[in-house]
């Protein structure tokens, strides 16, 4: 989900993993997309070594130690590397570092910390013949620069907690560094989040004006800078909004990419999304980040001859944030109403095709952590017009319930605009809850501007409805501790949209990190999902496996299923 610690599982159905190890054999209106394309990239144009891909969002920045969006994730994986990520069989391995620290090979090892409890330190040496794009080694200098912004309170990076708990690094020379945690726990080495910064363009710019960092950033200021960038890509050219086209990077020192050149298109219509890709504007659509379940099943059944197609289960989670500091939602008996008031199996058979399980808690049934111990909520009108009634929504005038104090019931929900799926659902849950009472007002934005803004800095009143993509057995602190609310003050760091605050949750999140075994972990997962699911700061909908469309010349493109998108490994896709 662009989110924090990671840890190692496998994929728990057979049918998981045939569809998770397939290798494959064989935001603007549509008008605004034709006028781009002589400029971004041909699309099937004859250049075989030219690959121009569809996506529904523009990232709101480049830099990766600023804002989460699944958009940035995709794109940034062909331009840069963290040290660690989860393979397609969900398991962890080394990216921009040379070996994996455990405390087996003596990479890491038991420390005590400055405060007298226990830690660990973990070793890590950067890849030998890591380059930023104009030719200056990838050293320490830019792991030190990333700590150091992730470290200040000021700038508002994401995964705040990965930074505070690295009490120390520690250099060696220009490609060995130490870390030095202030916990044990079972996922110390998993630093997905950790991306170097390019010490040479940006140390200036950070200790000018920390708090200003985020928006003063190169990445912001000049992306076609190829300092910035140091995987098998750099961004040649971009249009704000429109699209990023990438070419070889010369100093990539991994496999030599097939592709000389990769473009992302953001389409956010997905009506037009499907025009550009039947017109040959561009050659595919990405799984991670373009169309939902039940537009590609009607695509399927219209031009499934043409394209191979792919529905890859995973931890893609379909939810809606509730704001807990709005006093109506602040009442969890209005929260439950809303979920019992939903009809979510109906809404899977007939939207989704059967084929988007409901979610009943954050944690993925894939995932070797889900427990049954979680209260559950299938559709019953009954239950949810005793609830409003309980909690003093007694009075009806037209159709709309009122308080004593002649207050509706009016809650305003807020997606990405232009998302026909989200907008579907939405009118659908407006229909729904209208039945029990409810007065559901829809208020869309732009991503950039949803995800970039009004989530980040809490600015949604009600409901915002959006995706989580995690990793393996993530902790979900970012997004439930309450250190991890977004304020003024931190610089809306942390990603607790909901502002929800329970100290047994607090401590239930913090107790799993520390279990070393699956079997001492178990339980606080539990306790995590029981929580989440009584309290509900989270209206669950679905699991949405993602569908890709690729064309079926395309080879070794390979869904992962979770964070870490197929983008990680751009370099292995080839044409036939």
């Amino acid at each position: 989900m662009t989110m924090d610690a990671k840890q190692t599982v496998r994929a728990r159905t057979t049918g998981f993993a045939l569809l998770a190890v397939v290798a494959l054999a064989a935001c603007g209106k549509s008008d605004d997309a034709s006028q781009q394309s002589a400029t971004a990239g041909a699309g099937n144009s004859g250049d075989d070594r030219e690959l121009v891909i569809g996506i529904t969002q523009y990232p709101s920045t480049m830099n990766p130690n600023v804002d989460s969006m699944v958009a940035k994730t995709y794109v940034r994986a062909m331009l840069m590397r963290g040290l660690t990520r989860f393979n397609h069989d969900w398991e962890l391995e080394c990216s921009l570092c040379v070996e994996l620290p455990t405390l087996e090979n003596g990479l890491a090892r038991m420390i005590e910390t400055p405060d007298g409890r226990p830690g660990i330190a973990a070793t890590y040496e950067i890849q030998p013949d890591a380059t930023w794009g104009d030719g200056t080694p990838v050293t320490t200098k830019d792991i030190q620069l990333a700590y150091d912004v992730g470290r200040d309170t000021t700038t508002g990076a994401i995964n705040t907690d990965m930074y505070r708990r690295i009490y120390q690094l520690e250099v060696h020379d220009d490609k060995r560094f130490t870390i030095y945690t202030d916990r044990v726990t079972y996922n110390f080495n998993v630093l997905g989040d950790f991306y170097p910064l390019p010490d040479h363009l940006e140390r200036e710019i950070f200790e000018a004006d920390p708090y200003e960092y985020r928006h003063r950033t190169t990445f912001n200021a000049d992306v076609t800078n190829p300092g910035l960038w140091f995987g098998p890509y750099i961004v040649a050219e971009a249009q704000q909004g429109s699209y990023i086209k990438m070419t070889r990077n010369p100093h990539w020192w991994g496999k030599e990419p097939y592709f000389d050149t990769i473009t992302t298109r953001a389409i956010q219509n997905t009506s037009a999304m499907e025009a550009n890709l039947l017109s040959g504007t561009i050659d595919m659509i990405a799984g991670e980040i373009g169309l939902q379940v039940d537009q590609a099943l009607a695509f399927e059944s219209r031009h499934g001859d043409k394209y191979n197609i792919i529905y890859n289960p995973g931890l893609q989670y379909e939810h809606i944030d509730v704001n807990l500091d709005n006093p109506i939602l602040s009442d969890k008996r209005v929260r439950k109403a809303l979920m019992f008031g939903m009809d979510r199996e109906q809404m899977n058979e007939r939207i989704f095709g059967g084929k988007q399980p409901v979610a009943h808690t954050r944690v993925s049934p894939l995932d070797k952590v889900a427990s049954d111990n979680i209260t559950k909520y299938s559709f019953d009108e009954d239950k949810a017009i005793a609830l409003l009634e309980e909690a003093g929504w007694t009075e009806i005038r037209d159709g709309i319930r009122h308080n004593a104090d002649g207050e509706p019931l009016r809650i305003e929900i807020m997606t990405t605009a232009g998302n026909k799926t989200r907008e579907l659902v939405q009118q659908v849950l407006q229909g729904k809850w209208k039945q029990i009472g409810v007065d559901l007002r829809i208020r869309n934005e732009a991503p950039r501007v949803f995800f970039g803004q009004t989530t980040r800095e809490r600015k949604f009143t009600g409901l915002a409805l959006f995706a989580w993509v995690a990793a393996p057995e993530t902790v979900p602190r970012s997004i439930l501790h309450s250190s991890e609310i977004p304020t003024t003050e931190n610089n809306y760091a942390g990603q607790n949209y909901t502002g929800i605050n329970i100290p047994e949750l607090d401590a239930a999140i913090e107790s799993v990190e520390f279990g070393l075994s699956l079997d001492e972990r178990l339980p606080h997962w539990a306790t995590i999902q029981q929580i989440y699911s009584e309290e509900l700061p989270v209206l669950s909908l679905f699991w949405r496996p993602n569908p890709y469309i690729y064309p079926l010349w395309l080879r070794g493109a390979r869904p992962t299923g979770h964070l870490n998108a197929s983008t990680n490994w751009i370099e292995y896709w080839t044409r036939e």
